[in-house]
């Protein structure tokens, strides 16, 4: 029998006076200067709000509303001057923040929406204002993937990488840029740090200026090579712990089940405990750890 699914919002947008709105949290002072609300308050100054705030209605008191998501914008809506604003009404006071729940504009999505802006005749000074940076910062984004294979975009296109991490990649030959991305994706980094130190360790012949030697400021020419013999042993290991990954991890379930099926049995349970006490408590601990084999792989 199937359940029924509740409507998380009420169907249509409610237009509320920012008077009417209560905040579930008061923004520290300092907040108006941080790089986060800078880019909002010249986001809404150029285009308007772009995602509406999160509103639930109060209960017992008519036209009032609190604020679940969106106290950046209601701040910026009101340094400039703005009486009301549309907003989503959920239908129920939910204890945690929309925002988690959503994915953010990666890099490379980011370039493109650049790149369709220019195209469309959008001029590079208003993108600039509204995304708060300066039109220098818009050229490298509008070039940001020239010089990256297709391959590595395709891997790292919903990824929050630095745009300096693509500086490090365009210095690399396509093959070698794909096993940093597939490295930068299993660690989890995507730092201009990390990716530095992948340039530093890549093989003189996987450059794209293969004859120019590498440098590196504080790095010497034994330590580069020292790097590039321990990144192909980190990543030969890796190769072999992901052969491995599925056999290994279908043994275990197994074995977990086995375990699991043996201690049901008194007898045998009784005859562990009396004859090997020091494993059966390990037995215990196995069959009953049952997360590693009943999560799937991130």
């Amino acid at each position: 029998m199937s359940k029924q699914v509740n409507i998380a919002f009420e169907a249509d947008s409610v237009f509320v006076k920012l008077s009417d709105i209560l905040p579930v949290k008061q923004l520290q002072k300092r907040i108006r200067k941080s790089k986060k609300y800078l880019q909002i308050l010249a986001s809404i100054r150029e285009v308007g709000i772009i995602e509406p705030p999160i509103v639930v209605r109060e209960r017992g008191t008519k036209g009032k509303y609190m604020l679940l998501d969106g106290h950046l914008r209601a701040e910026a809506l009101m340094e400039l001057g703005v009486d009301g604003v549309s907003c989503l009404v959920a239908t129920e006071d939910e204890a945690f923040t929309y925002n988690k729940r959503i994915s953010r504009l990666a890099t490379i999505q980011e370039h493109k929406m650049i790149l369709k802006a220019i195209e469309r005749g959008v001029p590079k000074e208003r993108i600039a204002k509204a995304l708060d940076v300066n039109i220098a910062t818009i050229r490298q984004k509008r070039t940001l993937l020239e010089g990256i294979c297709s391959e590595t975009v395709e891997l790292l296109k919903d990824k929050h990488c630095a745009q300096n991490t693509f500086h490090s990649l365009k210095k690399m030959k396509p093959l070698r840029q794909v096993e940093v991305a597939e490295l930068m994706i299993a660690m989890d980094n995507y730092s201009v740090s990390y990716s530095r130190a992948l340039l530093a360790a890549t093989p003189q012949d996987q450059l794209i200026e293969s004859n120019k030697p590498k440098k590196f400021k504080g790095i010497s020419a034994e330590q580069i090579a020292q790097m590039e013999s321990e990144m192909a042993k980190v990543q030969r290991e890796m190769k072999q712990i992901e052969e491995s990954y599925g056999p290994d991890h279908l043994n275990l379930v197994l074995a977990r089940g086995y375990l699991a099926s043996l201690l049901e049995n008194d007898a045998v349970c009784r005859y562990l405990s009396q004859n090997h006490s020091e494993i059966t408590s390990e037995f215990k601990r196995i069959s009953e750890a049952v997360s590693f084999v009943t999560e799937e792989p991130v």
